[in-house]
């Protein structure tokens, strides 16, 4: 299978019956709640499995708002996410964060309708992946995420992007010029931020059963 544009990708998965863990209508598990935002942060070069025993051990703590992180000990902020890793730089930029969220928008309500990608960017420890992880799962806005999965998977196509935006630009392009072909897919028509939602999921189970060290395998793609 030679890969022209990313609506093949995106028809190939659908195929092979992915997304397969229904988690979520958006695929993120809670999507559009204030759980995405200590997610998106704490899943940073860690695996989900451990964002999930700290998220649970938030939750356990009546912390898991943005209020109770934005005024929470650091201290014990710091004991519950260890299971995240790097657990003394991630709370704190946690913490700063919502700190940050309600001195600039009020409420996570507000934050939702009103935050931006310059925002976002402009905080310490959110760069692109989480940004758009943020404004897709958390706000349901029109973002598609590009993780490290997505670059080894166009990477086995034979595809070099110079930059992050570059391959964000290339999905996007093949999914906005095949609307009509995706609402042929799915059987109805879909808002383009749950597109985004639901193909980076996809992107993300493929490769999590497919990828295995250096090794990326693409072979059912190509069937």
């Amino acid at each position: 299978m030679q890969l022209t544009n990313s609506y093949e990708l995106l028809a190939a998965l659908k195929k092979l019956g992915y997304i397969k863990e229904e988690r979520d209508p958006l695929w993120w598990p809670n999507a559009l709640t204030f759980e995405v935002v200590p997610g998106a942060l704490l899943t940073q070069q860690t695996k989900w499995e451990k964002v999930e025993k700290s998220l649970e051990n938030l939750k356990n703590a009546d912390l898991l708002t943005l209020e109770a992180l934005a005024d929470a000990d650091i201290k014990q902020l710091q004991t519950l996410v260890k299971p995240s890793g790097f657990y003394n730089t991630k709370a704190k930029r946690l913490q700063q964060l919502c700190r940050n969220i309600r001195e600039d928008f009020g409420s996570f309500e507000t934050f939702q309708q009103e935050v931006d990608r310059t925002w976002l960017l402009s905080q310490k420890g959110v760069g692109e992946e989480t940004a758009d992880s943020i404004l897709s799962y958390a706000c349901g806005r029109e973002a598609m995420v590009v993780d490290s999965y997505t670059q080894r998977i166009l990477g086995a196509f034979g595809y070099d992007f110079e930059s992050y935006e570059a391959i964000q630009n290339w999905l996007t392009e093949g999914v906005l010029s095949n609307l009509t072909n995706i609402s042929k897919l799915y059987g109805k028509e879909l808002p383009v931020s749950t597109i985004y939602s639901r193909f980076h999921g996809k992107i993300v189970e493929y490769a999590k059963v497919h990828i295995r060290g250096k090794c990326v395998n693409i072979e059912e793609l190509c069937l």
